[in-house]
């Protein structure tokens, strides 16, 4: 792995932490759905809404991220720069406020969220997604998705979860993994202070591999029978076909949280959509004048929007 995928994964999350992106004024947001086990959950985000605008572009945060991580609010300023709406979504348990956790094919979070009051009004939507938060749209995007939906991009996504959990548990994921667990624990204990959770919080505290954390806390949960089986039902990488919406999918060849070898075989037979496999950036960090082909200038965010907008 070269130490350029490390850079431009680690150099723009520390300095984003530092001095964070500008982001158009937003108001928070809410929205509840019933789940089959938990009952009554709700939803929230952050809206940021422009002059009239009739189009909106909803953006989905990765594994232990949230609506306040840096590629969101980055994702936000462009929607704004291109007159845009906005909406950063926390998917279920991201905001520390809510009675459950969500899961790579957990379309519900986003179904619910296409369908709230707040973007009944609303034309057009472009759907943005990060990291995992990919893999779950695309899942969508292979059901029945809103036909509002004009276009939507995934930015670094695993697509293939078991082969992405096998990579990031090596011993040269160490540092990625201790960073996502970390984010996933602290969830998982702001939920367990609200109702009953599959293992104790002190024993959740001790795993330390994306596998054991896919085994013993979110396959009982959400009704999987293991790890690997719910990799198998959820991985994008098996519908990719399926999705008939115009589709971006952006992928960095050095990306160290994302491998390129876990990716590419399905990339090359996902015909339905526009592949880009760029050699700059890491793991949804980007050099800010990288060109990804699509012809237009900007962030990697602001090309993307342009290419959502585009005539079909």
């Amino acid at each position: 792995m070269s130490w350029r995928g490390h850079f431009w994964t680690l150099g723009p999350f520390l300095r984003h932490s530092l001095l964070p992106p500008r982001v158009p004024e937003w108001e928070r947001w809410e929205t509840k759905l019933e789940d089959g086990v938990v009952g009554t959950l709700q939803l929230s985000g952050r809206l940021a809404r422009g002059k009239a605008s009739d189009t909106i572009v909803v953006i989905l945060h990765g594994l232990g991220g949230s609506a306040t991580s840096y590629y969101a609010r980055k994702a936000a300023k462009a929607a704004a720069d291109a007159g845009l709406d906005s909406l950063r979504l926390n998917l279920r348990g991201a905001d520390r406020e809510g009675a459950d956790y969500y899961h790579a094919g957990l379309t519900d979070d986003l179904a619910a969220a296409l369908g709230s009051n707040a973007l009944e009004g609303y034309e057009h939507l472009l759907l943005l997604a990060y990291s995992l938060g990919g893999n779950m749209m695309l899942r969508y995007l292979a059901g029945e998705p809103d036909p509002r939906v004009r276009a939507a991009a995934a930015v670094c996504s695993p697509i293939d979860l078991e082969r992405g959990a096998r990579a990031i548990d090596r011993p040269r994921g160490f540092f990625y993994r201790r960073h996502v667990l970390n984010a996933l624990k602290d969830i998982y204990r702001h939920v367990a202070a609200r109702r009953d959770v599959p293992v104790p919080v002190s024993e959740a505290a001790r795993i330390d591999t994306i596998e054991l954390w896919d085994e013993r806390i979110i396959a009982p949960r959400h009704g999987f029978a293991g790890a690997e089986d719910y990799w198998a039902k959820t991985s994008a990488c098996h519908v990719l076909g399926e999705i008939g919406t115009p589709t971006l999918f952006v992928a960095a060849e050095r990306d160290p949280m994302v491998p390129i070898d876990t990716v590419r075989p399905w990339l090359q037979n996902a015909t339905t959509l526009r592949r880009i496999v760029t050699s700059h950036g890491g793991h949804v960090g980007f050099p800010r004048r990288v060109d990804l082909g699509l012809g237009s200038g900007g962030t990697v965010e602001d090309q993307i929007i342009q290419w959502m907008l585009a005539p079909t």
